[in-house]
Parts: structure tokens; sequence; C-alpha cells
């Protein structure tokens, strides 16, 4: 069987990563808008904005005309964020091929309309196997080499194995699964619980609240994710709790830095001024509080996070209310 041509969309740190990996497996093009990173990676074999002390693999070709990128593509992975999604898909439709798959790496939600990625490719780009790469993936970590897991998820369960073997490498395993709706809310939801637990934190509250709120938020992760679709095993699995836990303890994680240093005090606008990357989070958290209201979901961690990033409450008042839902059986 030929190794499929595969597309990274987006030079981020994740979409660069996932291009990397695929490069060990087959030809692999990876765009990004700027044209010095697209230098970088050709001339140097490093990404200089993002990873720059991790080598790539030298298979790996990027490119800045998109048209010209897409229209030879067995496979498109797009990794620009949420922000960007509907108008990137756009952009690729024009060149992209029917049937060929696309693969989302964004966690979140777009907050207009509230839509899941997946479902903006179907709006978008018809017709076509659609799902996502989704688990705890700390990029540099993944380029350092050091183990991980992810889950490729699509409705079509051939394709899905099929794709496995495209970012599979040996410290690299990669799961198949059915369950895209699912996988795809895991990672976005549990955003917005980094957040608070990176707040805890931030306070110097201890391990014993931090775990509580990682704990109670997974529980309203699981709630609102099979209200909405997803399969309570799938948000058990990897792309659940596995993405949770590591978005929520690592100092690499974007989210659970914004709320370690609001738990410092500092300023959501400052906080996000001073970033170079998204912090899909912030965004979520106004989202997941109306898919809360809207499929009558009690999440009182996850109010809290919307009521810090968006209504300017006091950090240290809203630890006082993380754990104050009302009093039941667990």
């Amino acid at each position: 069987m030929s190794a499929l041509r595969v597309l990274v969309v987006g030079g981020g740190s994740w979409g660069t990563t996932v291009a990397h990996l695929a490069a060990h497996n087959g030809p692999t093009t990876l765009w990004a808008r700027d044209d010095e990173t697209v230098a970088a990676i050709n001339g140097d074999h490093r990404n200089p904005r993002y990873l720059p002390d991790h080598p790539l693999h030298p298979d790996l070709r990027a490119e800045h005309n998109l048209e010209t990128a897409v229209a030879d593509a067995d496979l498109v992975v797009m990794g620009v964020p949420t922000g960007a999604f509907r108008q990137t898909c756009e952009m690729v439709s024009s060149a992209l091929r029917p049937w060929v798959p696309v693969l989302s790496l964004a966690k979140g939600f777009e907050p207009e309309t509230r839509l899941r990625m997946t479902q903006i490719v179907e709006e978008v780009l018809p017709d076509r196997p659609v799902g996502v790469l989704a688990g705890p993936n700390l990029a540099k970590e993944i380029m350092a080499g050091n183990p991980a897991g992810a889950v490729v998820a699509l409705s079509e369960q051939h394709i899905a194995s099929r794709l496995q073997q495209v970012f599979s490498t040996p410290t690299f395993r990669v799961f198949s699964h059915h369950d895209v709706v699912g996988c795809e809310l895991g990672g976005a939801l549990k955003n917005v619980y980094a957040i608070a637990a990176g707040a805890v934190e931030g306070r110097g509250l201890g391990d014993n609240a931090r775990a509580a709120v990682i704990t109670r938020g997974l529980a309203e992760l699981i709630e609102l994710g099979t209200e909405m679709g997803g399969e309570s095993l799938t948000l058990a699995g990897l792309a659940g709790v596995g993405d949770l836990l590591a978005t929520c303890i690592s100092p690499q994680s974007r989210n659970s830095s914004v709320g370690r240093r609001l738990g410092q005090g500092v300023p959501i606008e400052q906080i996000l001024a001073e970033m170079d990357q998204v912090a899909e989070g912030v965004k979520a958290a106004k989202v997941v509080r109306e898919l809360s209201r809207q499929h009558g979901v009690f999440m009182p961690i996850a109010d809290q996070v919307y009521a810090i990033c968006w209504e300017g409450e006091d950090p240290d008042f809203a630890q006082e209310k993380l754990l104050r839902g009302r009093l039941g059986h667990e």
C-alpha cells in the first residue's frame, strides 16, 4: 500500500509536531503563513518560532502557497486555531480533491455558532470523511521523543485504522476510534478546567484542591459531553481524562498557564496580550456556559472560569466557590 501524501495546515507548535510525525511514514508538507518559517523548515529543518530547540524530520517540506499544497494531498490535517478555522477551510476548498479525508487538531468551539471544528468542516468541505486527532499531547515532549498516545477518530472505522499508520512512530502510539463527537468534546472542554486547575495552583491552595477541581471538572465534562452525543467511555479515555490531566498539570500547558497567572492576580487582558499562542479555554468558557444552559447541565466550575475570564471576578473569590456546588451524592 503506497504512503498517503499528507498536508498539515498550520505551522504552530502542534501542527509542526504532527507534520514531523507524519513525515516518518510518508511524504508530508506543512503549510505556514510565515515565509521565514517556511524557509527555516526547508533550509534548517527547524521551526524557529515555536520549536527552536527541536530538529524536524529531514523529509518534511514546508510550503507557503496553500492551493499548491492542497492540490496533491491525500489527507488534510487542519492545525490552525479555532478563530481561523472556518476561513482556512474556505481557502482549502478551492483546490481540495473530492473524498480526501480531513482531520482536525483544533480543540475548541466556534464562538458565534458554538460548532465543533468537524461540524465546520462538514459545512465548508462536505461529502468527505471527517475526524479528529486527539489526546494528551504536549508538543515539546513528543518532539523530544518521550512516549505518548493519541486517538484518531472517524465514523468510518476502516479509514481511522488506515490513518493510525500515518502518525504512529516507535514513541507515539495512535489508537483508532469511532466516536468523533466524544473525542472532539474532550479536547474542547478540558481547556476550561485547565484554567480552573491553574488558578488553584496560582493561589497556592494545594494539591488536594487542585485534584478536587480536576476530578469534579471531569464529572462536568462527562455530563455535558454525553448530553451532546459523546460516549462516556470515550471521555474516560485518552481524548478525555488523558488530555484533561496533561493540560491541567503540565507547566507547558497554555491554558493552565493562563489560570496560574489569573490566580496570581494578573488581569486576563494582560495575560492574553503577552501570549504568542492561543489559549482556547478562554473563548471556550463562554461557549461552555451557553451550552450548559442549553442542555440543562449544572457546571459550577465552568461557570466560575467564565466569571473570572469574562466578568472580571476576583480569582480569589471565585476559588471560594469552585467546590461549593449543591451538596449531594458524587
